[in-house]
């Protein structure tokens, strides 16, 4: 049933998109939905009634309604490792039990917090964070997006075991003045740790007599995070069924709880738990996330479009484009479906992008006349993130909305082919009112739930992630066994970069 919806759909004619606003004037009203403090517009997309009709008739025979209620109710949605994915319920919308749950170490948190801005610790300064994946691509979107002019802490995030990394975060922190927050789901992430470790001997060195005594845990492991020298009353737990790329409005929100300040993480909750209730309540024909999926699905599977490519429109919004690299393929990048058989289409298309304006004078090139055909997201806010000449601003819009027009109506010239734009080429634009912990909070939920709905018309399982798995154990059995056993290249490689040293 499945395949034979999505042939019918790779039929459908797909008419010029200048064609399709010239012929349908209630386009615009159709392919706009406002949620919150977000607009979006899909009007300059090849939706059609006809392509909407026919993903609306794959939504239902692929069970949405049921799996949106699996994911809302607490269910063992994820199959593959027998648990629920609860991160909605650390915004509150989830089962009763999770929710309250989710609400008391909420409270845990916030009485850590206290101690902290209490001076409790000691005189802290500076917040320095270690994690890796989802442990800190969210909260590090959420300081450089939110916490500019914060002023209450300086945050460092470090990711990578690249000591390079760990040594430009701290080169201007003081280590008595510095609290090291540790976040691994498992508390086992070899880089993770191992950044802890150097985090450690670092303030040992910098005259820290009790290192330890200045390092809160953020884990779904609290067992490990004791056995490795926290004292239990600076862990500050999540659940086990809150996945790694959907955990930062858990404890691993932390620098933005104490960076941003408590009242601006309650506000970023509010504002996903407002994309929550839309996402669960509203029909399929005016459901923003699964609207989302469908442009999504009809450019992968009828257009044979194998990326999409996110530009924002705002400063504040650099890192989003790394964010969902991690949402988007970790979740959906899979060959096999939920249930085990091969996948019967592309999956996950490549998402990539940056910042405009400075995206126009690099890659703007190959979407307006390049070969490729790559549908294109635009980001942008109203409200301007400076208080400098508001030409600034305007100038950015400006060219956000030209950009998208650009793609869409394209110019001939018989003349001088080299300077024809082909034209037609499909955008989508999301508005934001402002860059709020609101507005922010709405947005990253948007983009979770559009993962889900993707998942789901795919029939995939979009909260596992083993393909990341084999590359770590390859890695582990360098640093154990030498060049035993592998390939000739990578033991010529070993041996030249490392020598004996493994």
């Amino acid at each position: 049933m499945m395949q034979q919806l999505l042939s019918a759909i790779a039929k459908l004619p797909r008419p010029d998109l200048r064609t399709i606003f010239e012929s349908d004037p209630g386009r615009l009203e159709r392919l706009t939905r406002d949620v919150g403090p977000l607009r979006f517009d899909w009007s300059k997309t090849h939706m059609t009634p006809e392509i909407m009709a026919a993903f609306g008739e794959l939504a239902q025979a692929q069970d949405f309604t049921g799996k949106r209620h699996q994911l809302f109710s607490g269910a063992k949605i994820n199959n593959t490792e027998g648990r629920a994915a609860e991160h909605s319920a650390e915004r509150g919308e989830g089962a009763p039990d999770s929710v309250a749950a989710a609400k008391a170490l909420h409270e845990r948190m916030r009485a850590l917090i206290d101690v902290i801005e209490a001076e409790g610790f000691g005189p802290v300064r500076h917040i320095l964070h270690v994690g890796i994946g989802g442990s800190a691509l969210g909260p590090d979107l959420l300081m450089d997006a939110l916490g500019r002019d914060a002023g209450r802490y300086d945050v460092a995030i470090v990711s990578n075991v690249d000591g390079c990394a760990l040594e430009e975060a701290v080169k201007d922190f003081d280590p008595s003045a510095t609290l090291l927050a540790v976040a691994s789901k498992t508390f086992t992430t070899t880089e993770t740790m191992l950044n802890a470790a150097s985090a450690i001997e670092w303030m040992r060195e910098g005259g820290v007599e009790d290192p330890y005594g200045k390092v809160i845990a953020l884990t779904a492991s609290p067992d490990k995070a004791i056995e490795w020298g926290v004292d239990e009353t600076r862990i500050l737990p999540f659940n086990e069924s809150v996945g790694g790329r959907y955990s930062l409005w858990s404890s691993i929100g932390f620098p933005a709880a104490i960076g941003l300040g408590w009242d601006a993480f309650e506000s970023l909750l509010e504002g996903a738990a407002e994309m929550d209730r839309h996402f669960r309540l509203s029909a399929p024909e005016g459901n923003a996330p699964l609207i989302a999926a469908f442009v999504d699905q009809y450019y992968a599977r009828a257009g044979g479009c194998q990326t999409r490519a996110v530009f924002a429109y705002d400063e504040r919004l650099r890192l989003l484009p790394s964010y969902l690299q991690q949402l988007e393929m970790e979740s959906n990048g899979k060959c096999v479906k939920a249930d085990g058989s091969p996948v019967d289409g592309p999956t996950a298309a490549i998402t990539w992008g940056g910042v405009g304006t400075d995206a126009q004078h690099a890659v703007f090139q190959l979407l307006h006349q390049g070969t490729h055909l790559v549908p294109v997201e635009f980001l942008a806010s109203i409200e301007p993130g400076h208080g400098l000449d508001p030409a600034h601003h305007k100038v950015l819009l400006t060219n956000c909305f030209a950009q998208g027009a650009a793609l869409m109506r394209g110019r001939d010239n018989a003349a001088d082919p080299a300077r024809a734009y082909p034209g037609g080429r499909p955008s989508t634009t999301i508005l934001l009112d402002d860059v709020t912990p609101h507005a922010l909070g709405a947005l990253i939920a948007f983009y979770e739930h559009r993962t889900f709905a993707n998942a789901v018309l795919m029939g995939i399982n979009p909260f596992d992630q083993f393909g990341v798995e084999l590359g770590k154990e390859i890695a582990k059995s360098i640093e154990k066994e030498g060049t035993s056993g592998f390939d000739p290249s990578t033991t010529a490689l070993i041996r030249l970069a490392m020598g004996d040293a493994t």
